[in-house]
């Protein structure tokens, strides 16, 4: 067990996927925005953002966002999050990306289960939301199963409808809301 894994909260940290070989969680700094913004670029799915909006995601939103990096101190993946204004037990998930060259080793799922672990050891945490296109299958399954693995369900709605997109030709977004997320033990001692 890494040593993040450790800080888990006990009850999500049976559920959690670990992070693949080589890889660790970290908190984002500043300096990561740019690398952030070019894996979310290099994606090819994610609407993307400003360059200037990742550094301020990463100075303003850094408590409730992720990051996996190399033994190097390279980025291979992010999530981005926010806890909902008016729903302060809720997390709210922007963004997923794995870098190319690390896909297909679990890094989404695991980089998921990392980031609400680590909101949950800060605040009572009952639920996660995001909003993913139709055409979107990864991300589908990724919410799916990360469901599946903590107990909870998954009650689908329109969020954003087409139509109300200015820039025309975006698919509506369509609010996931996992919940309830189990309730969190005080982590284990570290020996």
């Amino acid at each position: 067990m890494t040593a993040a894994q450790a800080d888990l909260p006990t009850d999500l940290r049976a559920n959690s996927l670990k992070m693949p070989e080589g890889l660790r969680l970290d908190t984002p700094a500043v300096a990561d925005g740019a690398a952030i913004w070019r894996i979310a670029r290099d994606s090819k799915v994610l609407d993307l953002n400003s360059s200037y909006s990742y550094l301020l995601w990463c100075r303003d939103f850094a408590a409730t966002s992720v990051v996996a990096r190399d033994a190097d101190g390279e980025l291979a993946g992010f999530i981005t999050g926010y806890i909902r204004p008016e729903r302060p037990r809720t997390l709210v998930v922007w963004q997923v990306a794995v870098d190319h060259a690390h896909r297909g080793r679990g890094l989404a799922g695991a980089l998921l289960d990392g980031l609400t672990s680590k909101v949950a050891a800060d605040r009572e945490l009952v639920s996660v939301e995001t909003t993913i296109t139709p055409d979107n299958t990864a991300s589908e399954r990724l919410f799916t199963s990360y469901a599946q693995r903590h107990g909870a369900s998954v009650e689908r709605t329109v969020l954003f409808d087409a139509g109300l997109f200015p820039d025309g030709g975006h698919e509506p977004e369509v609010l996931f809301l996992i919940e309830p997320i189990p309730p969190l033990a005080p982590a284990a001692p570290r020996g």
